[in-house]
């Protein structure tokens, strides 16, 4: 069973649309105990990113998802929900994340074209960078939808990028944890291929 962690900030129904779309046993969850019994857990995320720490903690959720990640139990950030997989964030201050992943949070300002346009919202073509397990049922090429101001800023987790004036962190992985910048609950049959293969993901 997967369980798509509710702690106030998360477009929960349309990811639970879509995991009922590839017939997958899934939950939405507040309850730690939830989680403890589920065998993948999802963290989704929108808005800022000190908003959402705060929401996480004050939930009593985020030591829960910390342990269950540490005890080797698949993870799956999403958009917001990846960047809090890192170890802080830049947005609006300096943030504390989980550190289940090493690195940080950064404004794509820093690195884009000043003519393009923040955020990046849109379709994008994935280039992966190493294989990943999520991404076995899709190719680089494949196009996927985002809404993001920050970027991943971090060289131990790396397995996809995407072009927006600079190659973008688009996907991260480390062993039983991954994190995906772009909505695969927005992205069409490209979105629902990488659910269903983090629902055959095991742990570590």
């Amino acid at each position: 069973m997967v369980a798509i962690v509710d702690y106030g900030v998360g477009n929960l129904f349309s990811l639970k649309a879509s995991f009922g779309e590839i017939g997958a046993d899934v939950t939405v969850t507040s309850d730690a105990e939830v989680i403890k019994s589920a065998s993948h857990i999802l963290l989704p995320g929108v808005g800022a990113f000190s908003d959402a720490a705060k929401k996480l903690y004050d939930s009593g959720l985020w030591d829960a998802v910390k342990d269950e990640v540490n005890r080797g139990k698949p993870i799956l950030g999403i958009c917001l929900g990846m960047q809090l997989l890192f170890e802080k964030s830049f947005e609006y201050g300096e943030h504390e994340g989980l550190g289940l992943i090493k690195g940080e949070i950064r404004p794509i300002s820093e690195v884009i074209p000043k003519d393009l346009k923040i955020p990046h919202i849109g379709w994008n073509a994935l280039s992966i960078t190493r294989p990943c397990d999520i991404f076995k049922n899709i190719k680089s090429g494949d196009c996927v939808y985002f809404v993001h101001s920050y970027y991943a800023k971090t060289d131990d987790a790396v397995v996809a990028t995407a072009e927006y004036g600079a190659a973008l962190t688009a996907a991260v992985a480390r062993g039983n944890i991954y994190g995906c910048q772009f909505h695969p609950e927005k992205s069409g049959k490209t979105g629902l291929a990488i659910l269903s293969a983090f629902c055959e993901t095991e742990g570590i």
